[in-house]
């Protein structure tokens, strides 16, 4: 009894199946306790000596696919508790023969438990590790390959491959717990990732808003009729900082805000042209002194800009996007207004085109009234020429710019190298002529002026004569000046070309010794001829429209006799110096 019970209280052998069944449970434990798929194979591998005589050659787990080769589990001769026959080779993942043959050899068990061959191991053999609801055939968490001198007893087999289900539960869970922390990691990361994004939406969706309230603003300044102004305040109003418009030139167009310079200081060439090399060279506003300014362009063609008074260099990206939009708009108005501009000035001329060739006066009033020209009263027609210049755009607006200074109503076009308008009332050719040299900066021109029409189809005759009388005031000693036809005297009886050769030689006929006289003399024997017929041949007259005593004019007649052999009491002779005379006013004899 004694025996028994000395038997029952002893502990059991190392080696015994209740010892290594309790190392195995203790191993179970070891193996659940939240270790990852590598740890709990090498824990698995380690204890394989521990229940038998037996050694763990190599561990599998699973990788893109196909079974890999894990590293060394642990060194097993520092185990006191492992029998000798557990030190050995182990095969480390590599490229030796051996471990690709293991290699090869375990891949084509293709989920199975089976023998392999190793050298110098009797028997070798693959445990495929599963989890609880693995089956067979079914892709194993892993293999653990052991080995030993001998073939174990069924026993042991059993007892290793309660090793191998426990190990793969162990696998099976840490790849659940290993999907559980990524789902998390990956939860987690989604929630910071929708919180980020959730903030970039509200950012993205305030800018939104805001640009489009700077849409919805800059639309309303623009609907108001005052562009410039209107573009000026709305910027103003939605930065906060001063606001300027100004043209192509540097020319104040607006001004909204604090701080407007009084006078505004003159445009300077050097700044203009700097500001647009740095707008071609950079599409963003760029800071010009104290203001950030940028360029409205249209189709390439700078219009003016518009800029932010800003010395401290505080405006920011919003700032940036408002004067760009401000700029945008500007263009755009402009762009139209000067669209509006060119087509308004295409109808004028199309019409006085139209006007001068001959036009029904119900049409013409009407399409003089759409652009805002009343042909109804009396009109005049002015041909323009200047020697020198070519009648282009430039030309014409010059004219244009010209009568408008003077208050004139005129439709003004181009035609057959000269410059024509149609004037409401009768203008003045010298105050005309004086203005458009201004405009020009030359006075080497001429202007015509026909008579008056008083309904649109006489505007051709008045063409005409306006062209006649341009063409004598060029033709005569003083090409430059303005002449109206009504002064043309004879001249609206005689012809043009080649008649101004017979009728320059009419006038020398007559007057040539007189010219000449005066001209080496410095004398005033032609115009006191020429007063004297205008005043009927009354001595009073002519000697007082002259400024000088009547013997003095006696005296000048008499000279005249002797001078030009002519006898002035014969009617003929008479006639033929009064006409020639009155030329002589025409061609610029007499200022």
């Amino acid at each position: 009894m004694s025996t028994a019970a000395g038997r029952t209280g002893a502990p059991d052998p190392p080696g015994s199946r209740s010892s290594r069944l309790h190392r195995l449970m203790a191993l179970s434990g070891a193996l659940s306790d939240g270790r990852d798929e590598h740890e709990v194979l090498r824990l698995a591998g380690s204890c394989v000596a521990r229940l038998g005589p037996w050694r763990t050659e190599a561990g599998y787990l699973p990788a893109d696919g196909r079974l890999v080769r894990c590293p060394p589990v642990a060194s097993l001769a520092a185990d006191p508790c492992a029998p000798p026959d557990s030190a050995g080779p182990f095969l480390p993942p590599g490229s030796s023969a051996t471990g690709r043959a293991l290699d090869s050899q375990v891949n084509r068990l293709d989920g199975l438990d089976g023998a392999v061959r190793l050298p110098g191991r009797e028997w070798s053999w693959a445990f495929a590790l599963r989890g609880p609801a693995g089956r067979a055939g079914s892709p194993p968490a892993g293999y653990l390959v052991v080995s030993a001198r001998r073939p174990p007893g069924d026993d042991d087999i059993a007892l290793l491959g309660l090793l191998a289900r426990q190990t793969g539960a162990a696998l099976a869970g840490a790849a659940a717990h290993r999907r559980e922390r990524e789902y998390a990691a990956e939860l987690s990361r989604a929630r910071r990732d929708g919180n980020a994004a959730r903030e970039r939406l509200a950012d993205v969706e305030s800018e939104l808003m805001y640009r489009r309230s700077v849409h919805d603003a800059l639309s309303g300044a623009t609907a108001t009729g005052d562009t410039e102004a209107g573009i000026a305040w709305t910027v103003h109003r939605l930065t906060g900082f001063s606001a300027v418009v100004e043209d192509q030139f540097g020319n104040l167009r607006a001004w909204a805000g604090p701080g407007r310079p009084d006078p505004y200081p003159k445009p300077d060439p050097g700044r203009q042209e700097q500001l647009i090399l740095d707008a071609i060279r950079d599409a963003r506003p760029v800071y010009v002194g104290h203001r950030l300014t940028a360029v409205a362009r249209h189709r390439g063609e700078i219009l003016g800009t518009v800029s932010l008074v800003d010395p401290h260099g505080a405006a920011g990206e919003r700032e940036e996007f408002t004067l760009g939009h401000a700029c945008d708009a500007l263009a755009l108005e402009m762009a139209h207004l000067r669209s509006l501009a060119e087509m308004e000035l295409r109808l004028r001329r199309e019409l006085v085109d139209d006007l001068i060739t001959g036009t029904d006066d119900e049409s013409a009033f009407a399409r003089a009234a759409a652009v805002g020209h009343d042909l109804h009263g009396a009109q005049h027609l002015v041909a323009v020429g200047w020697t020198g210049l070519t009648a282009d755009d430039a030309f014409v607006q010059a004219v244009a710019g010209a009568a408008a200074g003077l208050g004139l109503r005129a439709l003004v076009a181009r035609r057959s190298g000269r410059a024509v308008l149609v004037v409401q009332g009768r203008p003045k050719g010298e105050e005309l002529y004086l203005a458009v040299s201004q405009e020009l900066g030359s006075r080497a021109g001429a202007i015509g002026l026909g008579s008056r029409c008083d309904s649109p189809a006489e505007i051709p005759r008045s063409y005409q004569e306006a062209l006649r009388a341009l063409e004598v005031r060029q033709r005569s000693r003083v090409p430059h000046g303005a002449t109206s036809f009504d002064d043309l005297g004879l001249y609206r009886i005689i012809g043009t070309g080649d008649d101004y050769r017979e009728i320059e030689g009419y006038v020398r006929e007559w007057l040539g010794p007189l010219l000449d006289y005066d001209a080496a003399h410095r004398g005033d024997l032609v115009r006191t001829l020429s007063q004297y017929f205008e005043a009927g041949g009354n001595y009073d007259g002519a000697a007082s429209a002259l400024g000088i005593h009547r013997s003095t004019l006696r005296y000048r007649l008499q000279r005249m006799r002797e001078i030009g052999g002519h006898d002035l009491s014969d009617v003929e002779t008479r006639l033929n110096l009064h006409v020639a005379t009155r030329v002589w006013k025409v061609l610029g004899g007499e200022a």
